[in-house]
C-alpha cells in the first residue's frame, strides 16, 4: 500500500499536468471566434474539470449550451452538448439530470431525422434505465439498438448489447438470460476476443449457477480461468474472480472464496472506493465470519464499511449539488420575471393595462379549454384502448376455449373410429382386410393427440402469460388436474361449460371447485371462485 503522504505527492503531481493541460485549453477558448469551435472547448474544458472542479466543469458546459445557439446548425450542436452534459452528471451519478439531457438530445436528433446519431443516443439511454432499475424503458432501448447493429453487422457492439440484456434478465428470468448470453458466445466466437469471450463466459457460469446446473456452472468458470491470462482488462479479471467468489460462497467453499476475492481486491487496487471493492470486501467479511475467525471478519467489516460510507458521502454531495443547480435555476427563472414586468412596466401606459389584464383572461380561459378538451380525448383514448384489450384478450379466450373442444370432440371421433374397426377387425375373417385394418388403425392412433391439455396449456400461458407460474408460486400442492380447472374458471366458463368440454358430469366438476376453494382457503362463500383467479392479473407480467 502506498503511504499517505507519498500517495498525496503522486496525486498532486497529476494535478499540476492535468490543470496545465486544462489552461492550455481556456487560452485557446480565449483567443478564437468561431463558435463551433468555442464550443468543442467548453466541452473538453468541462470533461476534464469534472472530477477536480465540478462548479468550473458545469459552468464550462453551460458556456457551451449558449455558444452552440450562435452557431450555424444550432439544434445539432446543442444536441452534441447535451450529449456531454449526460456524460459528466453520469459520472457523478445524478442520473435523472443525466437522463434529462440525454432526453434533449434523443429529441433533437429524432426530429432532425438523423437516425445513426439517435441510435448512439439509446444506447446511453437504456444503459441509464438499467442503471436506475427501469428494466421496460432499459429494454425497450436495448432491443431498438440490438436490431440496428443486426443491419449493420457490427459484431462486437452485437456482443456488448447482447450481453447487456441477459444481465437485465439474470435474477429474474434465468432463461431469457441464457438465450441472449449464448447468442453472444455464438458471435464471440468468430471475433476471437477474448476480453468479450471471458466475460460471456462468466455470464453464463452465473445464469446457470441461478438456474442450479452445478456441472455447467463449473464447465463455464474453468474456461473463463483459462482464458484469464490473456486478458488485458483487468477490471474484466476482477469481475472474474468476484463472480467466482460469489459462486464459492454460496457452495461453503470459503478458503477458495477468500483466495479469489484478495485477488480481485489486488486488481482493484486502483478503484478501492468503488462498487466492486466494497462486494468483496462485504464478502471476505461474511467468509471469515464463517470460518469463524473473528479478527479477519472485522477488519473486513471495518474496510467495508468504510467505503460504504465513502460511497454514501458521494453520493449525499452529488444530491446537494443537484438541489443547488435548481435552486439557482428557479432564481434565474424569477430574476428574469422580475426584468420582464419591469419593463412592461416603463412601456405600458394606465390604459393598456386594462386591454392586457383582459387578453391574458381570455388566453387563460382558452388555454383551460383546451386542457379540458385535451384531458377529455386522452380519457376517451384510454378508454377506447382498455376495451379494444378486452375484446382482444375474449377474443383469445374464445379461440383457446374453442381449440379445446374442438381437440375433444375430434379426439372422441377418433377413438370412436377406432372401436368400430376393432369391432370390423374381429368379425371379418379375410386376412388381407385385417391388415389393411390394421394399417389404418395405426394411422388413426398415430393422428390421435394423446395430449391435448399439455398443447392447451402451452396456448394459455401465450395468452396469459406466467399464470401457472404464480398459481405454482402460491399453491404448489395444486395438482395437474387442478391447474387445469383454474385455468377453464379463469376463461370465466360456466360448470355446464366446463363440464362440456373435459366430459366430466356437473356434479364432479361442482365437487372439484369445492375441493379448490379448500386448497384456496376461500372460507367466506361470497368470493366467487372465477373472480379470485381474474385477480392474478395485477401480478402477471
Amino acid at each position: 500500500m502506498i503511504p499517505r503522504l507519498l500517495f498525496l505527492l503522486l496525486f498532486l503531481s497529476s494535478f499540476s499536468i492535468y490543470s496545465q493541460s486544462t489552461k492550455e485549453l481556456i487560452d485557446s477558448l480565449n483567443t478564437i471566434d468561431n463558435y463551433e469551435t468555442k464550443v468543442r472547448l467548453c466541452q473538453e474544458i468541462a470533461l476534464k474539470l469534472q472530477n477536480s472542479d465540478w462548479e468550473r466543469a458545469v459552468k464550462y458546459i453551460e458556456r457551451a449550451e449558449v455558444e452552440a445557439k450562435k452557431t450555424a446548425k444550432p439544434d445539432e450542436t446543442l444536441a452534441a452538448v447535451y450529449i456531454t452534459s449526460g456524460k459528466i452528471y453520469n459520472a457523478k451519478d445524478a442520473l435523472d439530470i443525466s437522463l434529462q439531457y440525454y432526453l434533449k438530445a434523443y429529441d433533437i436528433y429524432k426530429e432532425k431525422n438523423n437516425k445513426e446519431e439517435a441510435i448512439k443516443v439509446e444506447n446511453n439511454l437504456a444503459i441509464l434505465y438499467a442503471k436506475s432499475n427501469n428494466q421496460e424503458k432499459a429494454l425497450k432501448f436495448f432491443l431498438h439498438v440490438y436490431q440496428d447493429q443486426k443491419v449493420k453487422k457490427d459484431s462486437t457492439k452485437l456482443v456488448k448489447i447482447l450481453n447487456n440484456i441477459g444481465t437485465i434478465y439474470l435474477d429474474k428470468k434465468p432463461d431469457s438470460s441464457l438465450y441472449y448470453y449464448q447468442k453472444a458466445y455464438s458471435i464471440t466466437k468468430a471475433l476471437k476476443d477474448n476480453n468479450l469471450t471471458v466475460y460471456i463466459y462468466t455470464n453464463l457460469a452465473r445464469a446457470y449457477f441461478l438456474k442450479n446446473s452445478k456441472e455447467k456452472t463449473r464447465l463455464y468458470f474453468e474456461k473463463a480461468f483459462e482464458l484469464l491470462d490473456s486478458v488485458s482488462d483487468n477490471s474484466i479479471k476482477s469481475f472474474v474472480h468476484e463472480a467466482f467468489v460469489e459462486y464459492n460462497l454460496a457452495e461453503n467453499k470459503l478458503d477458495s472464496a477468500i483466495t479469489h476475492a484478495q485477488l480481485a481486491l489486488e486488481l482493484n487496487k486502483d478503484k478501492l472506493f468503488g462498487f466492486s471493492s466494497m462486494r468483496l470486501n462485504k464478502m471476505l467479511y461474511e467468509a471469515y465470519l464463517k470460518k469463524q475467525d473473528y479478527k479477519n471478519a472485522v477488519y473486513y467489516f471495518e474496510q467495508y464499511n468504510k467505503i460504504s460510507d465513502s460511497i454514501n458521502i458521494e453520493q449525499k454531495a452529488v444530491n446537494l449539488e443537484r438541489i443547488r443547480l435548481e435552486q439557482d435555476y428557479k432564481v434565474k427563472n424569477k430574476i428574469r420575471t422580475l426584468e420582464e414586468e419591469k419593463t412592461r412596466f416603463r412601456y405600458y401606459v394606465a390604459g393598456l393595462i386594462l386591454v392586457v389584464g383582459i387578453l391574458i383572461l381570455i388566453i387563460l380561459l382558452i388555454r383551460y379549454r383546451n386542457k379540458n378538451i385535451k384531458n377529455q380525448l386522452e380519457r376517451e383514448k384510454l378508454k377506447r384502448k382498455e376495451q379494444e384489450l378486452k375484446q382482444s384478450l375474449e377474443a383469445k379466450n374464445m379461440v383457446l376455449v374453442g381449440k379445446a373442444m374442438s381437440e375433444i370432440h375430434r379426439t372422441d371421433n377418433i377413438n370412436e373410429i377406432l372401436t368400430d374397426l376393432k369391432m370390423i377387425k374381429l368379425k371379418t375373417v379375410n386376412k388381407e382386410l385385417q391388415q389393411a385394418i390394421d394399417i389404418v388403425l395405426k394411422r388413426l392412433e398415430k393422428d390421435l393427440n394423446t395430449d391435448i391439455w399439455k398443447e392447451f396449456e402451452i396456448s394459455f400461458e401465450q395468452v396469459h402469460k406466467s399464470f401457472f407460474d404464480k398459481l405454482t408460486i402460491d399453491y404448489p400442492s395444486l395438482t395437474p388436474k387442478d391447474r387445469r380447472l383454474c385455468a377453464l374458471l379463469y376463461l370465466d366458463l360456466t360448470t355446464k361449460e366446463i363440464s362440456q368440454i373435459t366430459g366430466q358430469s356437473f356434479k364432479s366438476i361442482e365437487n372439484a371447485r369445492t375441493r379448490l376453494r379448500k386448497k384456496f382457503d376461500l372460507t367466506n362463500e361470497k368470493v366467487n371462485l372465477s373472480t379470485y383467479l381474474n385477480s392474478f392479473k395485477g401480478d402477471l407480467m
